[in-house]
């Protein structure tokens, strides 16, 4: 990458020798009407780390000649709308984007040519501070970029939110897929139902690993977000370019709006005014009656999140629905014979299809995980493919869109070496390198099909993730090989990508990681207090770690 370090990696990048343009207390930061939030995001960063002012410019509008010992941010029609180009010649610097989204990975891309300590929030060393003298172009390969953060089984407070969304910008990732409702606890405030807060947000402890694990931490665990907290969140995503997809699942993992408000649930076989909060792992077999009163509950529960966040896209969830009650239910059968549906299966899409109607008529549209194609899949829908690629396959074959995330390959909660130094074991070994070359669109999909791929994303489920330090653990430097298989259209087939090179420049990467505060997993292994050996009398793991390498399903 000509010495540049660079992650991802760029379409093309010149180098050229020199001292390059050096920034002093004169060099001023400009953009043209229409460039978006990256002059004041990069002045902001960069005055921090730097200690320099960075003041206005005045650019004048298709100027040809840039002002010496100047930042320059414009907009070029001619390139992609998430596309850019740097040049940093003669004490000038130049970031064209195609759009204000493409001015903004500019400018992440010209941050991290200032090296690490740019990363920072007050100034380490006096400087200099110098850009190399480049010729940068790129664009993204992939229009969904993203990470899925699980809030609900361990809840991440706001402002860890906001630091995660300044990580996903500093990757170049665009979608941050928000998990805000499961059975262990609803994270999102909803005026019309304070219950689903007021009891559904709190459980009264927490299993200490897998499922299988002996071990409880007896301390109430939970929280949630004001609607103005999602308010902060989106709005401090969008200057970032980064789209917030809410999920609210339905009809399964639902057991603590079941909790909240047990009319929700299937009362004529299990006594839900006893349910409380899961405090377990795994797949709750309590899931939505399917009633009316339950549609327009979650129509008003919807009626609020579209309120909220503006994005095209609504995740319902969809999975590991256990349909058990739905069996022994005498309203749940006399609902599928109402219907005429013929059987559990086609109740489920009946879910799903209403509800994407609902936002389509609405001007939205449904995404859900792979289940959703179980029983006929909702005209319009998009999947999340994370059973493998199979169900990915079969909705873009069916004229579907498609996010590649199948557990197998970029399931963050999977351990990422063998080992008993791993802390809480889960799922197959996938390392820095797995994730470097896992390839989000399968060999079966081409042409019109693998064009229904909108893109890719990481899941970060948090089951075994009790803290902030151990999210970053296991989502560090993983996430770095991930984006650059999002974003980079020059990689090529797995087998052939260059891992020796992207170590390198992982070796400048770890540095700004460090400035940033990121606890990732270094490359020699965890640190001592990163490990979790099993407590002292007992033997064997709390984790549930799977030997051998992953299927390609």
């Amino acid at each position: 990458m000509n010495g540049l370090d660079l992650i991802p990696a760029p379409l093309g990048a010149v180098h050229h020798p020199g001292e390059g343009f050096v920034l002093d207390e004169a060099t001023t930061l400009s953009a043209v009407p229409g460039a978006g939030s990256a002059e004041p995001w990069l002045r902001a960063v960069l005055a921090a780390a730097t200690g320099l002012p960075l003041r206005s410019g005045a650019p004048a509008p298709g100027a040809s000649r840039t002002a010496e010992n100047s930042i320059e941010l414009r907009l070029d029609g001619d390139l992609p709308p998430e596309g850019y180009r740097i040049t940093v010649r003669d004490r000038r610097a130049v970031i064209l984007g195609g759009a204000p989204a493409g001015v903004f990975w500019g400018a992440q891309t010209l941050r991290q040519l200032l090296g690490p300590d740019a990363f920072r929030r007050a100034p380490v060393r006096p400087g200099p501070w110098a850009l190399p003298e480049v010729e940068i172009e790129d664009a993204p390969r992939f229009g969904w970029r993203g990470l899925m953060l699980d809030v609900a089984r361990h809840f991440t407070p706001k402002d860890g939110v906001l630091r995660y969304l300044d990580l996903l910008a500093a990757h170049k990732l665009n979608v941050l897929h928000f998990h805000l409702t499961d059975d262990q606890g609803w994270r999102i405030d909803i005026r019309r139902y304070p219950k689903l807060t007021e009891v559904g947000a709190w459980r009264s402890r927490t299993r200490f690993g897998h499922r299988a694990s002996p071990l409880w931490d007896e301390r109430p665990h939970g929280g949630f977000y004001t609607q103005d907290d999602i308010r902060e969140i989106v709005a401090y995503a969008a200057e970032r370019h980064i789209t917030v997809v809410p999920e609210i699942d339905i009809p399964g993992h639902s057991q603590a709006a079941i909790a909240a408000y047990p009319e929700l649930g299937n009362s004529d076989v299990v006594d839900t005014s006893a349910l409380t909060v899961w405090d377990d792992w795994g797949v709750s077999p309590h899931l939505l009656a399917p009633t009316e009163s339950t549609l327009r509950f979650y129509e008003h529960v919807l009626e609020e999140v579209l309120e909220l966040f503006p994005g095209q896209f609504v995740h319902i969830g969809g999975d590991e629905c256990p349909k058990d009650q739905w069996r022994a239910s005498a309203a749940a059968q006399a609902r599928i014979k109402e219907l005429g549906l013929a059987g559990e299966d086609e109740l489920q899409s009946w879910f799903i299809r209403h509800f994407d109607r609902w936002l389509t008529d609405r001007g939205r549209r449904l995404i859900g995980w792979d289940e959703i194609l179980e029983g006929g899949l909702a005209p319009g829908a998009a999947v999340s493919s994370w059973r493998g690629y199979a169900g990915g396959i079969a909705a873009a074959q069916s004229g579907h869109d498609v996010v590649m995330c199948p557990e197998q390959q970029v399931y963050f909660d999977h351990r990422q070496a063998p080992g008993d130094d791993e802390p809480m074991p889960i799922g197959y070994v996938r390392t820095l390198e797995d994730v470097y070359r896992f390839e989000p669109v399968p060999p079966q999909l081409a042409g019109a099909a693998a064009e229904r791929v909108l893109g890719t994303q990481a899941n970060v489920w948090t089951e075994v993730m009790e803290s902030p330090r151990r999210v970053d653990y296991q989502v560090f430097p993983r996430l770095a090989a991930f984006a650059e298989v999002a974003w980079s259209s020059r990689l090529p087939a797995p087998a052939e990508r260059d891992f020796t090179g992207f170590q390198g420049r992982m070796t400048a990467h770890y540095a700004r990681l460090d400035a940033l505060g990121v606890d990732y997993r270094p490359p020699g292994g965890p640190l001592p207090w990163q490990r979790r050996p099993a407590p002292a009398g007992m033997t064997g793991r709390l984790g549930r770690p799977i030997d051998g390498p992953p299927p390609i399903v």
